[in-house]
């Protein structure tokens, strides 16, 4: 701005010397002059618009350095499998997209532990995070008891109501919790179950007690299978220490077991499978990650693609772009047949040609 000053002042004095001069004779020098104003004008022009420019130019760093805000995600992953994993990838995969260097985070794992969430999202809390991941529902229900101001944003929660206590859900938490949801369609389950295996008549229905949203699925399951004539009875585990004793209990007493989306069995998939396949008892999963550790078939969502979507809320809630108050549940857009090739080899199971085999 100031090299755009000193050049005006050259102009201004410059039409001035030649104006005394022109006032001094007559003709060619009027012409002269003439000439010379016109020059002087375009230069003026010239310089106003440099001038505006610059101006311009000026604004719009000021703008870029305005949209240079960082962020920081806490991420509270309840424990390591490979749905939950899935989810988190895809999060920061489709969050690092938006914004680039500008989100860093601090991913952490509560390894089962619903007492570590509470610890994780408070450190959280103290820190001052710009915004919360919450990865299943034990963490999500941490981070709505650890704070009701930071944004809090879950994933593979399966209902938003049941997790949180909200009687007659409508769709929208408001506060500062919104998120995804991994509900598949429980009544395709069940009668993905009943194209199977027509002719079986006991089904067990195995879960973690712990897991809200794991008896939420039973239940709707249950009611589901009994429409169709099956006998349908609960296993319930607390924990992963109990889960042989009652899986076995189950393989002894059932035709065909079914696995919500229980975290607790993602993350011992084998302990069912050595229980279940040398038994000759199929079990139908909720997702992808249990059927591929022990199940032969699943209608399943893509958690990688769902945490993509969280990211995708969680870039315009940090941007400004939406309120989270305002921001409704959103849902996997498409689910799939899948089954496992080698656990339905072993057992004997024929499977519609309609599936997708799991890759192994």
């Amino acid at each position: 701005m100031r090299k755009s000053s000193k050049l005006i002042a050259s102009v201004l004095a410059g039409a001035m010397v030649l104006s005394l001069a022109a006032c001094g004779g007559s003709g060619a020098g009027e012409t002269t002059a003439a000439t010379t104003a016109a020059e002087t004008t375009a230069a003026e022009t010239t310089v106003a618009e440099t001038t505006a420019a610059e101006t311009t130019a000026a604004e719009e760093t000021t703008v870029a350095e305005a949209t240079g805000d960082t962020y920081v995600v806490g991420i509270c992953q309840l424990m390591q499998h490979d749905a939950l994993d899935a989810a988190t990838q895809g999060f920061k995969d489709a969050l690092t997209e938006a914004l680039g260097d500008a989100v860093t985070f601090d991913e952490q794992n509560a390894q089962g532990d619903s007492n570590t969430c509470a610890t994780i999202i408070n450190s959280f809390v103290s820190n001052g995070v710009d915004l919360i991941m919450a990865n299943a529902t034990p963490a999500l229900q941490a981070a709505q008891a650890g704070t009701n101001e930071i944004p809090i944003l879950g994933t593979s929660v399966t209902e938003y109501g049941v997790a949180l206590g909200i009687e007659d859900f409508d769709g929208t938490v408001g506060g500062n919790i919104s998120g995804t949801s991994d509900l598949a369609p429980l009544d395709e389950q069940a009668a993905m179950l009943h194209d199977l295996f027509p002719d079986a008549k006991n089904v067990g229905l195995l879960y973690c007690s712990a897991e809200a949203n794991s008896q939420y699925q039973v239940d709707v399951v249950k009611e589901a299978l009994e429409g169709m004539g099956y006998t349908c009875e609960f296993y319930a585990f607390s924990d992963s220490n109990d889960l042989s004793t009652v899986a076995t209990n189950a393989a002894n007493s059932c035709d065909v077991i079914y696995v919500p989306t229980d975290n607790t069995v993602a993350s011992n998939t084998a302990i069912v499978d050595n229980i279940c396949r040398p038994a000759g008892i199929p079990v139908i999963a909720g997702e992808e990650g249990i059927c591929a550790g022990c199940g032969v078939a699943t209608l399943s969502i893509s958690y990688y693609d769902l945490g993509v979507g969280t990211g995708r809320m969680a870039a315009k809630i940090l941007t400004g772009e939406s309120d989270i108050a305002e921001m409704p549940i959103e849902y996997a857009p498409q689910f799939t047949k899948k089954y496992n090739p080698t656990i339905c080899s072993d057992l004997g199971i024929e499977i519609p040609s309609d599936y997708v085999a799991i890759e192994q």
